[in-house]
């Protein structure tokens, strides 16, 4: 599966992408952010991703101006009740302080919750980690009852919260994206065996926008206006 909206190309991860991942996953930055703070290991690594490359789960590797940056993911996915947990992490320090982790964010958001009639989003975060939770405050998530006190924090965001508080962040991210607003996602053979591609599609059937959708040697193609 790829994503591509905003010049942001979002990919399903893959085997061969592990390596990488864990790389950045064990870089202080990133991983002194997160809840298990200990390295990982290759082995490690390799259970983590047979246990995740299913229905439940869905990491997709960022990519930037042909560079693999991070990675953003959709976790513990509940299709009928549509919601899930979402989280991202950047490994390439030098987009840290730009607009990139908006781009993505809002192009993930925007695919879940406008495309995919999504009701509601989630997300933990250290509540030591400040940075990240002024960014999800930004784009709508809200702290969820009686978690004042823990550290890690339960978060969650709902479609009319995203419109109310990341309303200018989505402005700007529109300002920013010029012509590629437009949405485009390439469904691959791989994601038809595992049944990923048919969760994807029954949802965007039922999607108010219409997508144009084609069949080409590379997959299966949807392409329109997600917004």
């Amino acid at each position: 599966m790829k994503l591509f909206k905003y010049g942001i190309t979002l990919e399903r991860l893959r085997e061969e992408d592990i390596e990488l991942v864990r790389q950045w996953r064990n870089s202080d930055p990133v991983r002194l952010k997160m809840k298990y703070q200990e390295l990982i290991s290759p082995e490690q690594q390799l259970k983590w991703f047979r246990s995740v490359n299913n229905l439940r789960f869905n990491y997709l590797l960022i990519h930037y101006q042909g560079m693999k940056i991070g990675l953003l993911n959709d976790k513990n996915i509940d299709w009928e009740a549509r919601t899930s947990e979402s989280g991202i992490f950047l490994g390439r320090t030098e987009y840290y302080n730009t607009f990139i982790p908006y781009l993505v964010s809002v192009a993930g958001i925007e695919t879940t919750f406008y495309l995919l009639g999504w009701k509601k989003q989630y997300a933990h975060i250290l509540r030591s980690n400040i940075n990240a939770i002024r960014f999800n405050l930004q784009l709508g998530y809200q702290l969820c009852e009686g978690q004042e006190d823990i550290d890690y924090q339960r978060y969650e965001m709902t479609r009319a919260g995203f419109a109310e508080k990341g309303g200018k962040i989505r402005k700007a991210v529109h300002s920013l994206a010029g012509n590629e607003k437009n949405i485009n996602v390439l469904f691959e053979p791989a994601d038809y065996d595992i049944g990923l591609a048919q969760k994807f599609e029954k949802l965007l059937n039922e999607s108010p926008h219409s997508l144009e959708k084609e069949v080409t040697r590379d997959g299966t193609w949807y392409r329109g206006n997600g917004n």
